[in-house]
């Protein structure tokens, strides 16, 4: 097995990852689908290892997942180095891509990237996806940074607190009043499991783990609308489709304008994010990590 990997090779993977298909690579590299199958094949016989699935579209394997990584970490090297030099031309940007929940996307997260400077023309390209699943995005290099929920960091990565973000129980006053009846004089365990509950979606049980602080093993069991935007999720509790954990930074203006009330006031839950990024040495990636980070200081504490 040969130990080098040649940079036109790695580069031509990663092509293929991100555009899905062999053909839609050799578009974008301006060279033949078999010129781009011979040089995947070239980069496996030196590693040793199957690099991607013969999908559609392509995936890599946990072991492309490495090089795929190593190849957006060269790009966005060289991409700094471009600029350091005065090589770059005009109107030509640093991509930097990010996964981010989406209820941070909805609140403070796109005033955090204004504060960037313009300077240093930054493109971005933000992955929206569940704050327990942005991790993964990392792991298999599809993106350089992200808002995650977990505190370990990723292998070849940093990771520091952002603060939590507070959910509250609520719904609309029409649907208290339609489904919580008796609260609160009965107790919220009693009414409120049975009742019609909004998610984001499959995957999210919030909800449920807040009836289980309620009530242990007393999930919801009414009907669950998925709403998969944090703002048709807010919406659909303040429409009273079902009762649900809204960000309180989402929750104010319903809040005073009647249309969400209180389900338990005094039971907020709070979810902890972090940032984990890349170990690079990359002027763009610092000052996205130092703008998030004071926006998160201010907005979550």
């Amino acid at each position: 097995m040969m130990t080098e990997l040649p940079l036109d090779q790695v580069r031509t993977l990663l092509a293929v990852v991100d555009e899905g298909t062999f053909d839609a690579a050799a578009r974008v590299l301006h060279v033949t689908p078999s010129a781009v199958s011979q040089r995947v094949k070239a980069l496996e016989q030196r590693t040793g290892l199957v690099l991607v699935t013969r999908t559609k579209p392509v995936r890599p394997t946990e072991s492309g997942e490495v090089v795929v990584r190593f190849a957006r970490q060269l790009a966005q090297l060289e991409g700094d180095a471009r600029t350091a030099l005065g090589m770059t031309g005009a109107g030509e940007t640093t991509r930097l891509s990010i996964a981010v929940n989406a209820d941070s996307l909805a609140t403070w997260f796109l005033p955090a990237l204004t504060r960037v400077a313009e300077g240093l023309e930054i493109g971005f390209e933000l992955r929206r996806e569940d704050e327990a699943r942005t991790a993964a995005l990392l792991r298999e290099g599809q993106v350089m940074a992200a808002v995650t929920s977990s505190p370990d960091p990723v292998a070849g990565c940093g990771v520091r607190s952002l603060g939590r973000m507070r959910y509250m129980a609520m719904a609309s006053p029409g649907f208290v009043r339609r489904w919580l009846a008796g609260w609160p004089e009965v107790p919220l365990r009693d009414v409120l499991g049975g009742a019609p509950v909004v998610a984001f979606d499959r995957y999210d049980d919030f909800q449920d783990r807040f009836l289980r602080e309620l009530r242990p093993f007393g999930g919801a069991r009414g009907r669950r609308h998925l709403v998969p935007t944090s703002e048709g999720f807010v919406d659909a509790v303040a429409a009273g489709m079902g009762w649900g954990m809204v960000p309180l930074q989402q929750a104010g203006p319903l809040l005073r304008a009647g249309r969400l009330v209180h389900l338990a006031e005094d039971r907020p839950a709070d979810a902890p994010l972090y940032w984990q990024q890349w170990k690079l040495d990359s002027p763009a990636l610092a000052a996205v990590a130092a703008a998030v980070a004071a926006a998160a200081e201010e907005a979550l504490g």
